[in-house]
């Protein structure tokens, strides 16, 4: 199951739930357009994948995108436009998969949580974040 996060009509995040496992082949959950792609493939034994490389191209990003992949635990996602201001909360579990967009996010572990964080590079700390004030725990809507 795939969930797209609209604010204003724009894509703040893709939510691809643990359930993907199940699909066979190559399937992207991605579109061709967006400035990180991700899928999942499943194949049987003695498939091949045939060795290749990819062509240097040049390409403008503008905004640093995010993929975290749950391995264990239960992670909430709190979401914020981009003036800072609070939207919702997703609840992430083991084998989910999200890709942040655009806007601002937060995060709080409520299990023990093991996860991967994926982002096009190279980063830097102090040039690519702003902090800002997270969501009153009294505040939190869970979507």
């Amino acid at each position: 199951m795939i969930e797209k996060i609209f604010h204003k009509k724009q894509l703040y995040a893709l939510i691809v739930r643990g359930t993907y496992i199940k699909k066979k082949g190559v399937n992207f959950f991605t579109d061709e357009n967006a400035t990180q792609q991700f899928g999942f493939m499943s194949h049987k034994k003695n498939h091949s994948i045939l060795p290749h490389r990819h062509n240097k191209r040049k390409s403008k990003i503008l905004l640093t995108t995010e993929v975290i992949i749950i391995l264990d635990g239960i992670l909430r996602v709190d979401f914020y436009n981009d003036n800072e201001k609070y939207l919702f909360s997703k609840k992430l579990y083991a084998k989910d998969i999200v890709m942040l967009a655009k806007g601002g996010h937060g995060f709080k572990v409520l299990k023990n949580v093991k996860m991967i964080e994926v982002k096009q590079g190279p980063y830097s700390l102090s040039k690519d974040k702003i902090k800002f004030k997270q969501v009153d725990e009294k505040k939190v809507r869970i979507k």
